[in-house]
């Protein structure tokens, strides 16, 4: 029998699982242009308070948003935005690519100055393992050795070698960049293939999607979905975030406008079934001590445990609401990875 005055939190218990070995929330906001980084910020605070827990990462971009000519004042400028970012609120910069002229020049200014208020940094067109220890030692020269990577996967080379990168201990998260990945080739990917329905049909972008997502899960890293560019679409980007998670074993997703952040959000979370369901085997798991239990009439074990506490992660990033015995799971030290 179980000694009642023990606990053990599942995050103890249910490791080992290659899957979930890194927890992010589920969106992922890219904005680029001062007001629009500044309202994203604001926006991120506002949904904190809403839902209870930080529910998006905000990446504010220098790839894209760094007029020609103008890179390291845009580098100054993400630099002062993320330290002056709300406390709790998890704030990213996407860099420039490592071999692009002012890829060193953004690390030593953004990750030197606020490494330690970042969640991550974001490295585009990455092909190889070799450019993920590029930037790796770069933000160690910036004093910046715990700040995690993750990786921009768009040509076919780098899906080719999406597996090499994602065993690399610095990354956390594989991203595919959908529009880049169907330009790069040479018009042998119709444009409908950057578009909602297309990126979901076209073999070649099909077939990139599956081994990004199968190369993070290999390693527990997190795949996180492309954009949808229709952005006044929500009913096509709900459809897109569904599929991302439900039939292309995504657990993440990029936003590029404010509009499809709470579709992705509601895409992601469980349903209110799943989440009372989940907190109900994972308590029944606990009173046994994490022995195998019969639950509904169905044998469980460890191995449908941690599909089960992968449920109320889910639903704890997408600030869902809990049952009150689940919300204790998720408060205080014991609740930390």
């Amino acid at each position: 029998m179980s000694n009642p005055t023990t606990f053990h939190h599942p995050r103890q218990v249910l490791l080992g699982a290659q899957a979930g070995a890194v927890a992010l929330p589920v969106c992922d906001h890219y904005s680029g242009v001062e007001a629009r980084m500044k309202k994203s910020l604001q926006l991120q605070a506002e949904m904190a308070q809403e839902f209870g827990a930080c529910v998006f990462d905000v990446t504010l971009d220098c790839e894209d948003g760094a007029p020609v000519g103008g890179e390291a004042e845009h580098a100054q400028l993400v630099t002062e935005l993320a330290l002056a970012a709300a406390p709790g609120m998890r704030v990213a910069v996407r860099v420039h690519p490592v071999d692009h002229p002012s890829f060193d020049a953004d690390i030593a200014t953004i990750a030197g100055r606020a490494g330690k208020r970042l969640c991550h940094i974001m490295v585009p067109k990455v092909e190889s393992v070799a450019d993920v220890m590029r930037a790796a030692a770069a933000l160690d020269a910036a004093g910046a050795p715990a700040l995690p990577l993750q990786v921009l996967i768009e040509s076919p080379l780098a899906v080719r070698n999406a597996f090499e990168m994602a065993a690399h201990p610095r990354v956390q998260s594989l991203s595919f960049g959908l529009m880049d990945f169907v330009s790069a080739h040479a018009g042998a990917v119709p444009a409908e293939g950057m578009a909602a329905a297309g990126q979901f049909s076209h073999p070649l972008v099909v077939r990139a999607k599956l081994e990004i997502a199968s190369a993070a899960h290999a390693y527990g890293k997190v795949p996180s979905h492309c954009v949808v560019t229709e952005f006044s679409d929500v009913d096509a980007m709900r459809a897109a975030a569904r599929r991302a998670a439900d039939e292309f074993g995504y657990t993440r997703m990029w936003s590029i406008h404010p509009n499809q952040i709470r579709p992705i959000l509601d895409a992601f979370a469980p349903s209110e079934r799943q989440i009372e369901t989940a907190a109900r085997l994972i308590e029944a798991a606990i009173a046994a001590d994490w022995a195998p239990v019969s639950f509904d009439g169905v044998l469980h074990d460890r191995a449908s445990y941690r599909l089960y506490w992968q449920v109320l992660e889910r639903a704890h990033a997408t600030g869902r609401n809990l049952p009150s015995q689940a919300r204790t799971w998720f408060a205080g030290a014991d609740a930390k990875s």
